[in-house]
């Protein structure tokens, strides 16, 4: 009987001092992540201001992209393969080195300095996902556990950068494997996430809140409508992730040097830009999402940013996919909502989330997400669309490293890659 008491409090004792572990170094991750997250926001609205300041900085975008790819040579990661590595660091063990994060930071900022179409979620990821893995080497942590810092450090730094500490604590848990959640890493990146917003608030860094005015009531006739718009987003998610990949393949195929690669993807970028006669499409898009919250969008405007996206990411360019995701949802939801007469607004959102679900293959965060970004009154309209924008997005996805562990359609193990 005394073996058995000894044994439980020495069971619970290691339980204890591994939940006090991981809480002491989660709040470290935070805090580090928090302010370098937070230096790169500021660092992107300066670069991006700039830019719209002085319009004629466009041109110099194939010389930037030429700069990146410097950049990666001189620091010896020819081989960079971005957010990829940072899945299959976690599946497989794949060194992950710190440099991608000051790497990742410097590139992001070149890029939308001269105009490339990027996102921000690729540098979040990144720089958290590598600063997480060299704090846990330094305190010598195992394999399994580095894994947990570096998803601590992929949701503090996404977190902080997009104000969404909810969507972001599980967003890392989920995107790597899907079909099964990491909830051993649930407390760590969740404390992570806390922290670095914090950090970030404290700072007065701005998170970004869309009001829905006048939601419909929600009864058989909107959810029907809202289930059609789910299929189509599911659909043009599809088609985003087809273009990206496309362009990145034919890039690789027909210019085999890198930085002729990356000048001449600089030198579409501006062609594009002068025949579209503004720079709407060009860095992360976020004006387009305030037009469209405003139902005052082109309707090409969904195609023109998967165009300019894929053009600027597939040359080489850094930056994220995430936030170009959706400005195409929304553009496409505003373009939907207007045909059919049923809440442009509305339909921008619930768009929005729904190509993001698409494109990442992660419900569970698209549905956190939406709550953050436009409140709770929407909610079964939410629901309804992300359950089937996943269902019927198939096993397209924006990380190729990204498993998907069980079937969309039947209980099946599957395993298998995106595509």
């Amino acid at each position: 009987m005394n073996e058995v008491i000894k044994h439980k409090i020495k069971h619970n004792i290691s339980r204890f001092v591994t939940s006090t572990k991981w809480v002491i170094f989660s709040i470290i991750v935070g805090i580090i992540v928090g302010i370098c997250a937070t230096a790169f926001f500021f660092g992107l609205s300066v670069v991006t201001d700039f830019r719209i300041k002085y319009p004629w900085l466009l041109f110099f975008l194939p010389l930037g992209g030429m700069a990146i790819v410097g950049l990666y040579h001189l620091l010896k990661d020819d081989n960079d393969s971005g957010t990829n590595l940072v899945i299959s660091a976690i599946h497989s063990g794949d060194h992950l080195p710190f440099k991608m994060a000051p790497l990742i930071f410097v590139s992001t900022l070149i890029t939308h300095l001269f105009g490339g179409s990027a996102g921000r979620e690729g540098a979040a990821l990144q720089m958290g996902g590598s600063i997480g893995n060299s704090i846990g080497k330094f305190f010598k942590f195992d394999e399994k556990d580095k894994h947990v810092m570096i998803m601590c450090g992929m949701s503090a730094a996404f977190s902080a950068i997009f104000g969404t500490p909810m969507a972001a604590a599980i967003f890392s848990m989920e995107m790597i494997s899907i079909g099964v959640m990491y909830y051993m890493a649930l407390v760590p990146c969740v404390i992570s996430s806390l922290v670095a917003h914090g950090i970030a608030a404290s700072f007065n860094v701005t998170n970004d809140f869309f009001v829905i005015n006048k939601i419909p009531s929600f009864g058989i006739v909107s959810a029907v409508k809202i289930s059609i718009l789910a299929v189509l987003c599911a659909l043009v998610s599809i088609l985003f992730c087809v273009c990206l990949h496309t362009f990145e393949g034919l890039y690789k195929k027909y210019i085999t040097n890198k930085y002729l690669r990356a000048f001449t993807g600089g030198c579409i970028v501006i062609a594009l830009t002068l025949l579209v006669g503004d720079q709407t499409y060009n860095g992360t898009g976020m004006g387009i999402i305030e037009k469209c919250i405003d139902s005052s969008v082109r309707p090409e405007a969904f195609i023109l940013k998967i165009i300019f996206t894929a053009v600027t990411l597939g040359a080489g360019y850094k930056g994220g996919e995430i936030v170009p995701s959706f400005c195409i949802g929304a553009a496409f939801g505003c373009l939907f909502g207007n045909m059919i007469g049923f809440s442009p607004t509305l339909c921008t959102a619930v768009s929005m989330t729904s190509v993001f679900c698409g494109v990442t293959n992660c419900p569970i965060t698209s549905l956190l997400i939406s709550f953050e970004l436009f409140g709770y009154d929407g909610m079964p309209y939410f629901l309804l669309s992300i359950a089937f924008s996943y269902m019927l997005s198939g096993y397209f996805g924006l990380y190729k490293s990204q498993k998907i562990l069980y079937s969309k359609y039947k209980t099946n193990y599957i395993n298998k890659s995106t595509h």
